[in-house]
């Protein structure tokens, strides 16, 4: 007689989810190195287009303008696993630089600042995941909400001021490299990150946790895991490391005003999806989420050095959008459509017989 096998989801989360490497043919032809031959493409192309792409100036230059966005793809990465999507993190951006701004103006020291910047952080994620997980409203609908509340905030605080006289310590994040090498502050931030966000989805019981409520919740739930917790925490730490960008973004810019940060949550979830990660959450991973955002930094630097129309700078955002989302589910597409078809065909009522007899 055959052995029971454990087909329970408590099993599947013990198993190293996210991580496919035990057929290298498999393996070769996983999102993440289909991309990396992109990025390199990417680099190609720009070398060609400009002798200015791989120089020490323009390295830190792409570092610099998508830092900020790096860095909050990387919880929007987990919340998107989880199955759930966060619309709000650049309208917490935004709200923590007018705090920034509006504490500083009032005299207070840029430490006690920082704290309440990141309390703030802490206050937005945790009324997105409450209203998500504990009184129910989907994520997509609370979060869309909370981009217009969000804004709002920073638009009641600054109006329409501007505050520019930050201490020349913290400007200089913007304009010198860690240790003077080519490597911006908010460049080393997101790789620090991105190690300890790689750790935690892929080698943590939290990460597998996160991998099973993307896949099924009610049955994730039904194995003990703490869902409504766990996508909190998630909100949370969104929350913090939106402020955190936002604190980036001011010293940046030297400025804080009410519409810094304005539309970049689509910047972020164009990141993520071309990271390879799911809309429909259980698949993804930190690797390709890395290279989804040298991929992202190298076409938005290649378009700026071919002094591509900036207006326009949507639409390769738009593109990027709808090539992540509909080239990592064609194959589900193409068998749902299959089946359609041969569910018609089933459905379809026989021709009639042609008569043998004589009139």
């Amino acid at each position: 007689m055959e052995p029971d096998r454990d087909t329970s989801l408590a099993a599947t989360v013990d198993a190293p989810v996210g991580w496919r490497s035990r057929i290298p043919a498999r393996n070769m032809l996983r999102w993440e190195t289909g991309l990396g031959i992109v990025v390199l493409a990417i680099g190609v192309l720009g070398v060609s287009t400009s002798s200015e792409f791989l120089t020490g100036t323009n390295i830190f230059n792409l570092g610099l303008q998508s830092g900020e966005i790096a860095i909050m793809a990387l919880p929007m990465t987990l919340i998107i696993i989880s199955g759930e999507i966060d619309l709000s993190v650049a309208s917490i951006m935004g709200m923590a630089s007018a705090v920034l701004g509006y504490l500083f103006a009032k005299g207070w020291p840029m430490p006690a600042i920082f704290v309440v910047v990141l309390l703030v952080g802490v206050a937005a994620g945790a009324i997105n995941g409450l209203l998500i997980t504990r009184v129910g409203l989907p994520s997509l609908a609370v979060t869309i909400g909370t981009l217009g509340l969000y804004r709002g905030v920073a638009n009641i605080i600054l109006g329409p001021n501007t505050i520019s006289n930050f201490p020349t310590a913290y400007t200089n994040l913007g304009v010198n490299g860690v240790l003077g090498t080519n490597l911006s502050f908010s460049a080393a931030i997101f790789i620090v990150l991105a190690v300890i966000f790689g750790v935690v989805l892929h080698f943590t019981p939290v990460g597998r946790s996160i991998y099973a409520m993307g896949a099924s919740p009610e049955a994730a739930t039904f194995a003990g895991i703490r869902v409504k917790r766990i996508k909190t925490l998630l909100y949370i730490t969104s929350g913090v490391i939106c402020s955190l960008a936002g604190v980036l973004l001011t010293f940046r810019l030297s400025t804080a005003v009410n519409t810094n940060g304005l539309g970049l949550e689509l910047d972020v979830v164009a990141v993520v999806l071309l990271g390879g990660v799911s809309i429909f959450g259980g698949k993804g991973t930190i690797v390709g989420v890395v290279h989804g955002v040298l991929a992202f930094a190298g076409i938005s630097n290649a378009l700026l050095l071919t002094n591509f129309n900036q207006e326009a700078a949507s639409i390769p955002v738009g593109i990027l959008l709808l090539i992540s989302v509909f080239v990592p589910n064609m194959a589900q597409l193409t068998r749902r459509l299959r089946d359609a078809v041969t569910r018609r065909r089933h459905a379809a009522p026989p021709a009639p017989a042609m008569g043998s007899g004589h009139d």
